[in-house]
């Protein structure tokens, strides 16, 4: 029996510093439009750029200060991580180069309905792919969202492109995450200097073009350069919390950073908020509430299955 409570109590712990991991992550995500949003005058592919070549240098710091370069070697040696590795390397950067835009043009509230649809994805990539069981409420709310993305896309479906595919791309990136079997840093740093190539061409084309790629301003060159740490640390943590929580369970964590962004782009940044708008972020919040208390329901239940061996005690 101590035994089975050590273990319980290890896995408490483990789920706990995955939340707290997972809740810094999409705080953090939640407030970037602000950083973003002073280089608008800087092509996003540009500014995605220097997110890759500095991101590299700041995980290389990392790794040395956590010792982590035997983490890369692994990963690299192994043939099916590589292949992973690869793939999300595509996705993030897919991810990163449209929310950038999104933030840039005007269109945050597109962004944060698609980071909103993200936790409903995550749950039915948990279902068919994890084969993590379902239930009815959960169901509900995957529905219920369903209906509200569907207004959307009759009533303002210009900007949904935007929405589902920073949905899509995010979702399916933390799922190949959470089976790669490399840690945050190592891996992060394989994905990055997958992308490095690209983006350095890119940049150095920018410059034999004649193009203000390093900004027009000492500001702006610091600010792109800041953009690895900003983009780097939220990614780090949550791939640390994806490896430590049920994948479904993120999708309980997922709408503060949405939350935040939707807030900021009403009252920060004036964007309209049409009636298209109020239907489906009303039927994506009430798909959330639902799924919520699912979960917390859930919760409780296995604590007192947990407890319950304790009552025959003599």
């Amino acid at each position: 029996m101590n035994r089975a409570r050590a273990l319980s109590q290890a896995a408490d712990d483990h789920a706990r510093a995955g939340l707290v991991f997972g809740l810094f992550a999409y705080g953090l995500w939640g407030v970037l439009p602000i950083y973003f949003k002073q280089l608008s005058a800087i092509s996003a592919v540009d500014i995605v750029a220097h997110r890759v070549l500095w991101s590299l240098l700041f995980l290389g710091l990392l790794l040395a200060i956590t010792r982590g370069w035997r983490q890369v070697l692994d990963g690299v040696r192994s043939r099916r991580t590589l292949g992973l590795l690869l793939a999300t390397s595509i996705l993030i950067a897919i991810n990163w180069l449209l929310y950038v835009y999104a933030v840039n043009s005007g269109h945050i509230l597109a962004g944060s309905l698609g980071y909103y649809l993200n936790p409903l994805m995550n749950i039915v990539l948990g279902r068919f792919v994890l084969k993590e069981r379902l239930t009815g409420l959960q169901w509900a709310a995957v529905a219920i969202a369903a209906a509200g993305v569907s207004v959307l896309a009759a009533g303002a479906g210009t900007t949904l492109w935007i929405s589902l595919t920073l949905c899509v791309s995010f979702a399916t990136y933390g799922l190949l995450r959470k089976v790669a079997a490399v840690d945050a840093i190592a891996g992060l740093s394989i994905e990055t200097a997958i992308l490095v190539p690209a983006a350095l061409g890119w940049l150095l084309l920018g410059v034999s073009d004649g193009r203000a790629v390093f900004g027009s301003t000492s500001e702006e060159m610091w600010l792109l350069a800041g953009a690895g740490i900003v983009s780097t640390t939220p990614l780090l943590l949550f791939t640390a919390a994806a490896r430590r929580l049920r994948y479904s369970t993120l999708g309980m964590l997922q709408y503060l950073a949405p939350t935040l962004q939707f807030l900021l782009a009403v009252a920060l940044y004036d964007e309209e908020f049409t009636t298209a708008h109020a239907i489906a972020f009303g039927a994506i919040w009430t798909a959330l509430l639902l799924y919520s208390l699912s979960l917390i329901r859930d919760l409780r239940a296995r604590r007192r299955a947990a407890a319950a061996p304790d009552l025959c005690e003599p």
